[in-house]
C-alpha cells in the first residue's frame, strides 16, 4: 500500500482502542526456517495457515521497548508473520536521530549500518525472532514514501521507476543494498521471506522487464542466501485466470502475475487487495474480492506454490473484510493472509492511523481479527 511519510503517533481513532498490555510470556522461537510444501507453507515445523500482518514503521521506531511490546502482542494473538519495511532511503541529510537505512546525498550512495541506521532493524529481527515471530523483509518501495525508486533517480541519472529497472548504476546499488541487508540475517529463523518491493510497478511497459527484473533480483537473492524464501511483494495485477476485465485484472501497469509467480527462484507469490481504490464498484467490492481471492488461488495451484493474502482493507469494513479472510482461509493454493495495518498503543501514543488501521483489541480487532485467528487455530489443529 502506498503510506504516508510519517512516524508520529495518531492521536484518535474510530474505534475503541484497549490501552492495557498483557504480561503473557510470549513463545521462543523455533530454530527452523519457514518453508513451502506445494500450496502450504510449514512454519516451525507444522504444516499450516498463517494470519500476518503489516507494520511498515516498525523498523523505524527509536524505542526497544515499543518494538518488544508489538511483538509480545501479535504473538500472544497468534499472528505468525509481520511485514516490514527493509528500506528508508532519504536524498538529503535528516534531523538528528531520524531513523534511515542508505542515503543518495549529493549523489553519493551510502548504506546507514548505525545507531539510527540498520542497527533498528537488527533489534527488530532480535525482538521478533524472541517472540517467535517471522518478517517479510522488503528492499524497495514502488512509491516515494520513505524514499522508494525515485531515491534513486538523481544518484543514477534516471528520470523515472521505469528506467530504473533498466539503470546500470540503480540496479548494482539496489543489489548491493540487498547484500548489506540479507548477509545480515541470512542464518536467522526469524526471517521468512526476502521481498524485491513493495507494490512494484511499471506502466506501459512490456511485462517482459518486470519479468526480467524479478529473474534477476530473485536469482541474486538466492545466490547469497539460499536458505530463506523469496517473494515478490506484487499486487498481482495482470491476470487472465478469472478476469472480469477491470483494471486490476489487465496488464497496463507491466505485471503478469503468473509469469512472475513461475520464477523458479520465487517460492510463494503475494497479491494484494484494495477495491475501493482501483475503481471497483462499492456494491461489488464483497463479491469482487472474493473472486479476485479465488482467482489469485487457482494460478498459485497451477504454479505449485502458495498464494498470500499480503495486503488488504476497505475502510475499517468488518462484514467485508471479515468475508475476504474466511474466504482465503477456504479457498485451496492460499497458504495466508495479512491485514493491513496492525495498530497499537506505544510510548508516544496510537501508530499511524492511515484509514485501515486495526488496532489492538479494538472493537474492529474483536469484529474482524479475533474470529478469524480462532478459525485458523480450528483449521491448523
Amino acid at each position: 500500500m502506498k503510506t504516508a511519510i510519517t512516524t508520529s503517533a495518531s492521536t484518535s481513532t474510530t474505534s475503541k482502542v484497549a490501552t492495557t498490555t498483557t504480561t503473557s510470556t510470549a513463545p521462543v522461537a523455533s530454530g527452523a526456517i519457514a518453508t513451502t510444501s506445494g500450496t502450504s507453507f510449514v512454519i516451525d515445523g507444522k504444516l499450516q495457515y498463517f494470519v500476518g500482518t503489516n507494520t511498515y514503521w516498525i523498523g523505524f521506531l527509536t524505542n526497544n521497548a515499543d518494538v518488544d511490546l508489538v511483538m509480545q502482542h501479535l504473538a500472544t494473538s497468534g499472528i505468525k508473520v509481520l511485514r516490514v519495511w527493509g528500506f528508508n532511503d532519504v536524498t538529503s541529510t535528516p534531523s538528528a536521530g531520524t531513523v534511515y537505512y542508505q542515503s543518495f546525498i549529493n549523489g553519493v550512495a551510502s548504506i546507514n549500518t548505525g545507531a539510527n541506521g540498520l542497527q533498528r532493524l537488527d533489534y527488530v529481527v532480535a525482538s521478533a525472532q524472541a517472540h517467535g515471530i517471522k518478517l517479510i523483509v522488503n528492499f524497495v518501495n514502488n512509491w516515494t514514501d520513505y524514499g522508494g525508486m525515485a531515491a534513486y533517480f538523481s544518484y543514477a541519472g534516471i528520470t523515472s521507476n521505469a528506467q530504473w529497472y533498466a539503470s546500470a548504476k540503480a540496479q548494482a546499488q539496489y543489489q548491493a543494498y540487498i547484500r548489506a541487508v540479507v548477509t545480515r540475517y541470512a542464518g536467522s529463523p526469524a526471517i521468512f521471506a526476502w521481498e524485491l518491493a513493495n507494490e512494484a510497478r511499471c506502466n506501459g511497459c512490456a511485462t517482459s522487464v518486470m519479468q526480467n527484473w524479478i529473474k534477476t533480483t530473485a536469482a541474486f537473492i538466492k545466490s547469497i542466501d539460499g536458505k530463506h524464501m523469496v517473494t515478490t511483494g506484487s499486487e498481482g495485477f495482470g491476470l487472465t485466470t478469472g478476469s472480469d476485465g477491470s483494471y486490476p485484472y489487465q496488464f497496463g501497469e507491466g505485471t503478469d502475475f503468473a509469469a512472475n509467480c513461475a520464477d523458479v527462484n520465487i517460492d510463494f507469490c503475494t497479491y494484494h487487495q484494495y477495491p475501493d481504490s482501483w475503481g471497483i464498484p462499492a456494491a461489488s467490492a464483497q463479491a469482487w474480492g472474493n473472486a479476485w481471492i479465488q482467482s489469485h488461488a487457482a494460478a498459485c495451484v497451477a504454479a505449485g506454490k502458495p498464494c498470500v493474502l499480503e495486503e488488504f482493507g476497505y475502510s475499517d469494513n468488518c462484514a467485508i473484510e471479515l468475508s475476504w479472510e474466511t474466504t482465503a482461509l477456504k479457498t485451496t493454493g492460499t497458504g495466508g493472509d495479512m491485514f493491513w495495518q496492525y495498530g497499537d498503543t506505544l510510548s508516544s501514543g496510537l501508530t499511524s492511523q492511515d484509514g485501515n488501521t486495526v488496532y489492538y483489541l479494538s472493537d474492529l480487532w474483536n469484529c474482524m481479527i479475533a474470529p478469524h485467528l480462532a478459525d485458523v487455530k480450528a483449521k491448523n489443529g
